[in-house]
């Protein structure tokens, strides 16, 4: 009699498929995660610059996943569509020519309009790469490669920290963004050239009928269930990092800006961590009857507690409490791999873009919501008062304790989808 363990043990990975599929996109969402965090370490250049307010720096910075968010429902259609390479490599050659727009920028208008077609531009990135993990690889291992793939987009938000901070040094902010524009252009190439096509079963369903399954997706009761934590956790944890956690380190815990920028990278380094421990974890302990779900419960109400702590606990040593926080959060992402299973691979694009555009809309509201609440409260010489980071914290904290509620009484995984196709 065979033992389960091994009956049901993650099947091998191919070299070559790592290389011409993996590496190309892991790439892509790197640089995806360096455009969204880039600007909390030069956040206050930029306002000194153009002279910004809290909550127009807040809109600058959140202009990025409104767009991103705006492009997620029609991104899937065209992901199931036409594939990943093509849709991938031609937004990136949006998102280089954004980078231009803000390294030229002359005011707030066009440090917006910069940030948007960024936002455009690598909203395929994440997108993009879990599509084509769907159309190339065995569905057991998705978590694994989802969680490689953030991995290198933590790497990319590692990048955004004290690396972001050298090259704003030597060459500007400006300079800084013409470079990532080129950069933009060379991933686009790579994508393009070097991942394969495969016969999509979602081209050959009629618009009408791809619109009406984003439909269904969303009426799903299970859709919501486990993809809130995602979209209330992770938003949050996005939102705070690519914008307000330097400020709030630099305001209320007496931090310079290189000091405060080092945190970061660390919280980014633990998050790259996390994405392999949760993503590679979360199949081999599948394997061996640990459920998903269980991870995905554990890991947010770590995710909750350290978040808590970090905001509000005295006289704790606030570094350990962000990496908490940061580790438990990207708990979260294995809604992810828990609906794919459930849905079938013909809508995993719309899939992942819905669960992506609810999560970036929150972010969005997260980021520039903090702003509007700071406002409440007087700044001094350009820092708020403690009382106004509390009170946004307060709501912040309320709203991701809400939805690991609502993910803790699931009582087991959504059915696998029997017919893929």
């Amino acid at each position: 009699m065979s033992t389960p363990a091994v009956a049901s043990a993650p099947l091998p990975l191919p070299a070559r498929l790592l290389a011409v599929v993996f590496l190309p996109f892991a790439t892509g969402f790197f640089l995806s995660f360096l455009f969204r965090n880039v600007n909390a370490v030069i956040s206050k250049d930029i306002a000194g610059a153009f002279s910004l307010t809290s909550s127009e720096l807040g809109l600058l910075t959140s202009a990025y996943f409104i767009a991103f968010a705006a492009t997620q429902i029609p991104l899937g259609i065209l992901l199931d569509r036409y594939g990943p390479r093509r849709v991938t490599a031609s937004l990136l050659v949006v998102a280089g020519a954004g980078a231009a727009v803000f390294a030229a920028a002359d005011g707030l208008a066009t440090l917006v309009l910069g940030r948007v077609l960024i936002g455009l531009g690598v909203s395929a990135c994440l997108m993009g790469s879990m599509k084509a993990f769907t159309i190339w690889f065995p569905l057991d291992r998705l978590a694994t490669l989802n969680g490689w793939t953030i991995a290198a987009g933590a790497l990319g938000a590692v990048a955004a920290t004290v690396p972001v901070e050298f090259a704003a040094e030597i060459a500007g902010w400006r300079g800084m963004f013409a470079g990532l524009a080129l950069f933009s252009l060379v991933v686009s190439a790579w994508i393009f050239l070097a991942v394969p096509e495969k016969p999509l079963a979602g081209a050959r369903e009629h618009w009408g009928e791809q619109w009406s399954k984003i439909s269904a997706i969303f009426a799903t009761p299970v859709f919501w269930r486990i993809g809130m934590p995602l979209i209330l956790i992770q938003g949050t944890y996005q939102a705070l990092f690519g914008l307000w956690l330097v400020p709030w380190l630099m305001d209320t815990q007496g931090l310079a800006r290189g000091e405060a920028a080092r945190w970061l990278m660390w919280a980014a380094l633990t998050y790259a961590v996390a994405s392999i421990a949760f993503g590679q974890g979360a199949d081999r302990m599948a394997a061996r009857g640990v459920s998903r779900l269980a991870l995905l419960k554990w890991g947010t109400a770590v995710a909750v507690a350290g978040f808590f702590a970090l905001a509000f606990a005295p006289g704790i040593a606030k570094l350990p409490l962000l990496l908490t926080y940061a580790f438990g959060s990207l708990a979260a992402m294995l809604a992810y791999a828990i609906l794919s299973r459930h849905f079938s691979v013909a809508v995993s694009g719309r899939l992942n873009t819905a669960l992506n555009v609810s999560t970036f809309v929150y972010a969005f509201m997260a980021q520039i919501g903090t702003g509007m609440l700071l406002r409440l409260y007087p700044a001094d010489g350009g820092r708020y008062p403690v009382e106004s980071y509390s009170l946004a914290f307060a709501v912040l904290g309320a709203v991701q304790l809400a939805a690991w509620l609502l993910v803790a009484t699931v009582k087991r995984e959504p059915d696998a989808y029997r017919a893929q196709g």
